[in-house]
């Protein structure tokens, strides 16, 4: 009889082992999947099933460096990515304005290696319309059916060296997803900048955990100068979760620009407008904005039409730019109800914000954030709906995510000018609205 069991226990042990092997691709959940149920069924102890899936990793690897031709010391890749469908609209009160419609889309396609000793490196392309905007990957159904731009939008290595005993300390470089976790009051959320970032957290306890970023990024290179614009940058978070149903995060930052007076329109392209700048398109004042930010989360049991624990979200984020003489405070505040991308799952958010035309460089900001300038500003700006700072009004959110790989959204930015003078004309008539839906498959 105990022959018969361990004929039976190497039959499965063989079978298990080939499946793996044979169908690498199927191999976290296939075997993984096989082991567990011949453990319920007493036909495995725990012991073996652990043996068997250092056995079934084993030809795991060997078949994915046969099949795939990567040396071994590569351990996995990953391919991810979405494609988004959009359709805008904006319009006005003043009878100046044109309305404006448009439809367009955006694709990003992402392939990263991870490799032995915790390093890993990747890329991703997306679309974009002329120029390389930094601050949209959106392209424009437009022109006869013409072909469309693919862009570079990120190229990274990294290496982690520290994870362990609550500590955890990376290095990237290259041109990156954006390592601060500011909102898009400071960064647009399409922005990927280039150069350098040391990320890192530490775990305090089961409640309470720090998380750190310091980066140095490039904003152009000079032939003509050695005082190349440079953006340096620090931020630190204690992220808390005091039981099942609270927990909230408290966050302080601060950035600086260096050789600003490099960022003219001849240097850098204007996408977005806001800042007080000189005649020849140059910031007139300095950036070294503090930033603070706070947010509190309590989680409810269900609510309609929703799958799992419901997190209602209360938050604020707050900037001071000493570097400039005057409209140099920016603010939002607002709530977000529920949260969106997992199957059955939707949200809805209210924003207020106050972003003044010089608490921060305006080609960084949030681009759909904007209001209407009947006039074009005199040094290098442009007239009609514009993003970026000297906004203020209010943004609605609603998502609602079908399946795991598909949400449906909608937003709208009702917004004006704070101040609104545009290069000597009154613009007594500035607010202006942003409206856009989006469909997006990701994966």
């Amino acid at each position: 009889m105990k022959h018969k069991q361990t004929t039976t226990k190497l039959a499965f042990f063989a079978g298990a082992t080939a499946l793996a092997a044979m169908a690498p691709q199927a191999h976290s959940q296939s075997a993984d999947a096989l082991i567990d149920k011949l453990v319920d069924k007493g036909i495995l102890t725990v012991n073996e099933a652990k043996d068997l899936r250092v056995d079934a990793d084993k030809d795991f690897k060997t078949a994915f460096a046969a099949k795939t031709g990567m040396p071994d010391w590569v351990t996995g890749y990953k391919f991810s990515g979405d494609v988004r469908g959009r359709y805008e609209q904006f319009g006005a009160d003043n009878p100046a304005f044109v309305d404006r419609t448009r439809l367009r889309y955006r694709v990003r396609v992402g392939f990263s290696v991870n490799m032995l000793d915790n390093v890993e490196a990747g890329f991703r392309l997306g679309s974009g319309d002329s120029a390389g905007n930094p601050v949209s990957n959106n392209t424009t159904m437009e022109n006869n059916f013409s072909k469309k731009n693919i862009w570079v939008d990120a190229a990274y290595g990294k290496y982690t060296a520290i994870n362990s005993d609550g500590w955890l300390l990376a290095a990237t470089i290259g041109k990156m997803d954006n390592p601060f976790t500011f909102t898009p009051m400071v960064f647009d959320p399409d922005i990927t900048p280039e150069g350098a970032a040391l990320t890192g957290g530490y775990t305090i306890n089961d409640k309470h955990s720090l998380a750190f970023t310091g980066a140095a990024f490039v904003l152009d290179e000079e032939k003509a100068s050695s005082h190349d614009p440079m953006m340096y940058g620090g931020q630190v978070l204690l992220n808390s979760k005091w039981n099942d149903k609270w927990s909230s995060s408290v966050g302080v930052g601060a950035l600086a620009i260096v050789s600003p007076e490099q960022l003219s329109n001849a240097n850098v392209a204007q996408n977005n407008q806001g800042n007080t700048r000189l005649a020849s398109g140059i910031p007139k004042y300095n950036f070294t904005p503090l930033i603070a930010d706070a947010s509190v989360t309590y989680n409810f049991d269900k609510a309609p039409f929703y799958t799992g624990p419901f997190p209602v979200k209360f938050a604020v984020e707050g900037i001071n730019n000493p570097g400039a003489a005057k409209d140099n405070n920016a603010y939002w505040v607002g709530v977000t109800f529920g949260k969106s991308g997992t199957k059955k799952t939707w949200d809805l958010t209210y924003r207020y914000e106050f972003l003044g035309a010089d608490a921060w460089y305006d080609q960084m900001v949030d681009d759909d954030n904007g209001a209407y300038y009947q006039t074009a500003l005199g040094n290098g700006g442009a007239a009609g709906f514009v993003g970026g700072t000297n906004v203020k009004g209010h943004m609605v959110k609603a998502s609602y995510s079908f399946t795991d790989s598909l949400t449906f959204s909608a937003t709208c930015y009702m917004n004006e000018l704070i101040n609104n003078v545009s290069n000597g004309t009154t613009d007594s008539n500035n607010s202006a609205f942003h409206f856009f839906a989006d469909l997006m498959w990701k994966f």
